[in-house]
């Protein structure tokens, strides 16, 4: 017998969520077939298999979430693998421990809260933490607890996060915890556009002559040397709204690209992300992220600039409104716009210069 585990992943990842067995109890594999897909925090993966041999046991069940070192497979008569592949050893076992759901954020603890409180709150399964106090000092009453329980018993179990809302959640809470984000808005009057302009590569345009104009927010900060890194190529994170949650593919060096490829670029960016076939490391090492949630609805925004980056652009609904143009009113459109930047490597200055900046570009008739 022969156990294979959930091997390193890569990019920092140490856990995935099974997707699909493509084998079965009995099935005789060879080396490098796949083996079962599974969910990374923005991709779905196949799992190759190290060795050719018969298929004995299957660890764990769709849904489940796995992690690196977690045995997977077990084989029979199994031939020589890749140790590469390979983590560790670990004693093949038939049980299958469920995952709990992991808490992000912080949860406020050492609740106030008498003995027999505390005793009505583990009979009730009532996590005290988040239970806010009614009494004297935020003290929690029996009441608190059995207000809180009906609530709990009202909505029903909570559903664990999966996949690309498990990482999303997780990188919000990173956001919310180590940036200090600032948020300025303008708007641009693009009247003088002409029909039928690719809003998104105007967009992207104007991001890249800001970033030339202001370069302190193509760059990344390192919180714990109190350093940034400015970086010439800008690698464009696109912020992309999907049923699944939130993906960020990356547009690498869009200031060295024309419109076309850019285009091009951003429509296989589009169906890669719709197929879940997108590779990861094309959603890694953004240096700057634009997120244009005009599309949908919405004027201005705070959006999340996520570290190490320092800032992000988001453009609203475009709006027509009355403006005065040589001290008459007139109606142009106007499009909305919204930079978050982390205010522990950007002055307000050089934020409002790059959206300044932004704003010139946008302003142009093309």
């Amino acid at each position: 017998m022969k156990l294979f585990k959930l091997p390193d992943l890569g990019e920092g990842l140490q856990e995935a969520e099974i997707v699909e067995w493509r084998v079965a109890v009995g099935d005789h594999v060879v080396a490098d077939q796949p083996l079962v897909a599974v969910e990374t925090a923005k991709a779905i993966v196949d799992v190759p298999s190290p060795y050719s041999g018969r298929i004995a046991t299957l660890f764990g069940q769709p849904g489940q979430v796995v992690h690196v070192g977690d045995p997977l497979v077990e084989f029979e008569d199994a031939g020589q693998a890749d140790a590469g592949t390979v983590v560790g050893e670990v004693k093949a076992g038939q049980e299958v421990v469920a995952e709990a759901p992991a808490h992000v954020g912080h949860i406020p603890a050492g609740a106030k809260a008498t003995p027999a409180v505390r005793a009505l709150a583990h009979r009730l399964g009532v996590d005290l933490a988040l239970v806010p106090g009614s009494g004297p000092d935020n003290l929690v009453t029996a009441a608190d607890v059995e207000r809180k329980a009906k609530i709990l018993a009202e909505l029903g179990p909570s559903e664990p996060l999966r996949g690309v809302r498990r990482a999303m959640a997780r990188n919000m809470a990173l956001a919310g915890a180590e940036a200090v984000p600032v948020t300025v808005t303008d708007d641009a009057d693009i009247e003088a556009w002409p029909a039928g302009s690719d809003v998104t590569l105007r967009l992207v345009r104007a991001l890249v002559q800001a970033c030339l104009a202001e370069p302190s927010l193509n760059a990344w900060y390192d919180s714990h040397e109190l350093g940034r890194r400015l970086f010439k190529k800008i690698d464009l994170g696109m912020a992309m709204d999907t049923e699944d949650g939130l993906f960020v593919p990356v547009l690498r060096d869009v200031g060295g690209r024309d419109a076309a490829e850019l285009r091009r670029l951003l429509d296989a960016a589009k169906e890669a992300v719709r197929a879940r076939t997108i590779p990861l490391q094309e959603l890694r090492g953004p240096t700057i992220t634009l997120t244009n949630f005009g599309v949908i609805a919405g004027r201005y925004a705070t959006p999340v600039v996520l570290p190490p980056t320092v800032a992000i652009l988001g453009a609203g609904k475009i709006r027509p409104q009355v403006v005065a143009v040589g001290g008459v009113p007139a109606v142009h459109r106007l499009l909305p716009l919204s930079l978050t930047f982390d205010h522990r490597a950007v002055t307000g200055g050089e934020a409002s210069r790059f959206l300044a900046a932004v704003i010139a570009d946008l302003e142009l008739s093309a």
